[in-house]
């Protein structure tokens, strides 16, 4: 069953199911029991990957590639500890949605997914419809990165590029989906992508001994993983498997901070234009009130983030062995401005997501 948050109306699941609520809202699975345990399984099966976490997922196994699991490292000279979601099969942290995603089209019968992107997303859509043997239609930007475009072409998949902003993008797509071109495989409207992301913090908290932390750092764009992150510490607290809950820390792109500008207000000069992260280039979040009832619920916060200072955190963390896009330096950029602020203190426990690889060329 699908159930949209903001106005409370139901649908069945399934392959003709609407992508968001006649209401325009966004819609989630009603929530699964859980877990009979008071405690989590030991050991769990890690060669299941993010399947170790089946009490949680709506979705079989139906496609994987190996992803999950990725490590949790020091990082001394942010008084942090990294989380490495660049390691996976295409190099981002989409590939846990695009896992959950596409297992959930092969469960339904659908022979075509349709995905609007700026690259990572449609990678891992692409990649996985691929394993799947399923057809993929990928909208970008024109401007989208070459190494990008190249990747998702490789996988057999169609690259429609279109012209204008990242929302005309996914105008576009949402467009080719209404004409039944489609079934609408999106990282920002899909609720099976969102219990795939969901797996990050069930992954980090058994990676801690069910311990977690007091911060939580990710870029912040559609807040995929934001919020799945939130779902996910969420959860385990419900099941009982952990005491609490961290502060979700966001870090967006100047020129495109919408979440920012509704917590801290609307800089009176514009700041210039932080296209360096293209990765969170979203002006209009598919699910902002969730992500603003996610940083309420955690006593969060949201900053935006300017080209100099990613700049400089992206030439830092090459210098520190951590080879990511531009994107992940906003949120090593976002720490340092937490700290001078004192919304995150010298002894707290945080741990900060890169989120992608900075290999795609």
């Amino acid at each position: 069953m699908l159930t949209c948050g903001d106005c409370g109306r139901e649908y069945a699941d399934g392959p003709d199911a609407p992508w968001r609520c006649d209401c325009g809202g966004a819609l989630d699975y009603a929530d699964r029991p859980l877990p009979d345990a008071s405690a989590p399984p030991e050991p769990l099966d890690r060669d299941r990957g993010l399947w170790a976490f089946e009490p949680f997922l709506d979705t079989e196994r139906a496609v994987t590639l190996g992803e999950g699991w990725t490590p949790v490292v020091d990082a001394p000279e942010w008084d942090a500890r990294f989380k490495l979601e660049s390691i996976f099969p295409t190099g981002s942290f989409k590939d846990r949605g695009a896992a959950l995603t596409i297992s959930r089209a092969a469960e339904l019968g659908v022979d075509r997914v349709l995905e609007d992107s700026s690259g990572n997303a449609g990678l891992a859509i692409a990649t996985y419809a691929a394993r799947a043997g399923i057809d993929a239609e990928i909208y970008v930007p024109a401007e989208a990165k070459p190494g990008k475009l190249r990747a998702i072409e490789r996988t057999g998949a169609d690259v429609t590029r279109v012209e204008g902003s990242r929302g005309d993008v996914t105008d576009a797509c949402v467009e080719a989906v209404e004409r039944g071109e489609g079934w609408y495989a999106s990282h920002a409207w899909n609720p099976a992508f969102f219990r795939g992301t969901a797996t990050f913090a069930l992954e980090l908290a058994a990676q801690r001994d069910w311990d977690v932390p007091d911060a939580v750092v990710t870029p912040l764009g559609h807040g995929t993983l934001f919020l799945g992150a939130y779902r996910g510490f969420r959860t385990l607290r419900a099941a009982g498997w952990t005491d609490g809950m961290p502060r979700l820390l966001g870090a967006q792109a100047t020129g495109a901070a919408p979440v920012a500008d509704e917590l801290h207000g609307t800089a009176t000069a514009a700041p210039p234009a932080n296209t360096a992260a293209d990765g969170i280039q979203i002006r209009d979040p598919a699910r902002f009130d969730q992500i603003l009832d996610a940083i309420e619920a955690t006593d969060g916060d949201a900053v935006a983030v300017g080209p100099e200072a990613t700049e400089r955190e992206h030439g830092r963390l090459a210098r520190a062995g951590f080879h990511v896009e531009p994107t992940c330096a906003t949120a090593t950029a976002a720490l340092a401005d937490y700290h001078d602020r004192g919304v995150v203190g010298p002894d707290d426990d945080v741990v900060v997501a890169l989120t992608g690889t900075g290999l795609k060329g």
